[in-house]
């Protein structure tokens, strides 16, 4: 490891953070009242710097470190990272007074006018390649994230549905020369490593031996679940016991700085969540008594890198890689042939899952829609985004799907369309009807009007 990159990381140290847990609205009141919670974690995008909720505000008042985790930048995309996006998340390290801030190594978006071809969203987060073309992008990204952001950027390695063929490089090697030439510190999400061991083949013994573990800023722990062969990162289920096992192996090999259970869904009572953070920290002391017990296992050098001295240009590379994205993203989402050499069986279970996490989101971020459709939200929804590429934001999204609703809806009854349209109109400006002066007593008279 060349002097400069361990200089950029003897920068970037976080101090320690020690165990903690993703604060969700949804379990904001347990969080609270667990014990031996150290930090939280905060998706950055859904929190307002001027408006933080209240029981962040607490946290924070009691010492509790919080950090926030970004999901929409798009480090691994073949465009610069956004300045607005960059922005915005600083605003909220500022807000949260936050050591470090993270991010993923992925892809969210593609086409444009890179490509000259339609732009479209994913709505969740895809694999790059791992190949020098995208370690050189992936690279100058990330030095542009770090100039824009006043605190240490750590990125997260993602888990996969696919693979890309042709990957000249293992995943340990990766992320290797992409710390070695940025400086940048890691976020390991062990989960990850697990669902990339069942979908790919990939040994995570062998990546988190060739990891820089110098550079580990925390690790993620979630749970998931295994269908028709594919495992799913669903953040939704218990961890399992083989991701608590990795975390052991990592564990034995370095002290992390902190460890991080991830719960998105299916929240279950609270003390279920006390017992699985007791299940990680039981993982964690295996593997400091393995480590005390046994030599400290020597770092793998990882392969020959370029020292951490200037990128090398990225305008072909960045144009290569971003036909290759907006090929795929374009099979995923909007129904074109699939790219050469990717298995097509695993494409079609990437586009559903990215339609099901496109349904989810906008039943969160639209909640009525769920409550006004029924049972019936999630087939509409679904024969929607079939049809639509998602191409802005999920409040976007939810508009465009209420307005195809009401074309095509010969079956919705009046209650429901009528209800549509008052949501539709509701949300429709550039702030809800709802917050205006008056709108209360119109929204009344609109829905005896529409009652005739």
């Amino acid at each position: 490891m060349g002097t400069a990159q361990a200089e950029r990381i003897a920068r970037g140290t976080a101090r320690a953070l020690g165990t903690g847990i993703g604060w969700r609205p949804e379990i904001a009141d347990a969080v609270e009242q667990m014990p031996g919670i150290d930090w939280v974690e905060v998706v950055a995008e859904n929190v307002c710097p001027g408006h933080l909720p209240a029981s962040l505000e607490r946290l924070r008042g009691r010492g509790v470190t919080v950090v926030p985790h970004g999901v929409s930048l798009g480090l691994g995309g073949a465009e610069p990272p956004d300045a607005g996006r960059l922005a915005a998340l600083a605003e909220r390290v500022a807000a949260l007074g936050a050591p470090l801030v993270t991010e993923h190594i992925a892809f969210v978006r593609a086409g444009g006018a890179l490509t000259a071809s339609p732009p479209l969203e994913a709505g969740h987060l895809l694999p790059v390649p791992r190949t020098r073309d995208a370690l050189d992008v992936l690279c100058a990204n990330v030095r542009i994230a770090q100039d824009a952001l006043p605190v240490p950027l750590a990125v997260e390695n993602i888990a996969a549905l696919l693979s890309w063929p042709g990957d000249e490089m293992t995943e340990g090697q990766f992320l290797y020369d992409l710390a070695d030439r940025t400086g940048v510190r890691l976020l390991i999400d062990v989960a990850n490593l697990h669902t990339n061991r069942v979908n790919s083949g990939a040994d995570p013994a062998k990546a988190l031996a060739e990891l820089p573990l110098e550079a580990l800023a925390y690790v993620h722990v979630a749970g998931g679940v295994e269908r028709d062969g594919v495992w799913h990162d669903s953040h939704a289920h218990p961890v399992s016991r083989p991701v608590l096992d990795l975390l052991t192996d990592l564990t034995s090999r370095i002290d992390p700085p902190g460890v991080l259970l991830e719960r998105d869904d299916d929240f279950p009572a609270p003390r279920e969540l006390e017992r699985e953070l007791m299940a990680v920290r039981t993982a964690l002391a295996r593997g400091h008594a393995r480590r005390r017990g046994t030599p400290t296992p020597t770092p793998t050098t990882g392969p020959a890198a370029r020292d951490a001295g200037e990128i090398p240009g990225v305008d072909g590379p960045r144009q290569r890689i971003g036909l290759a994205q907006a090929a795929l993203l374009s099979a995923l989402v909007a129904g074109t042939p699939a790219p050469e050499g990717f298995d097509r069986a695993r494409l079609r279970v990437q586009s559903r899952a990215l339609a099901g996490k496109r349904a989810d989101v906008v039943a969160k971020v639209a909640p009525e829609l769920p409550r006004i459709l029924g049972g019936g939200y999630r087939g509409a929804f679904l024969a929607y985004a079939h049809r639509r590429p998602m191409a802005g934001g999920y409040r976007r999204d939810a508009l465009d799907f209420v307005r195809q609703v009401l074309r095509d809806g010969q079956d919705v009854d009046g209650r429901v369309r009528g209800e549509l349209r008052e949501w539709l109109l509701d949300r429709s400006g550039p702030a809800p009807r709802s917050a205006r002066p008056g709108a209360r007593f119109a929204r009344a008279t609109r829905r005896v009007l529409l009652r005739r």
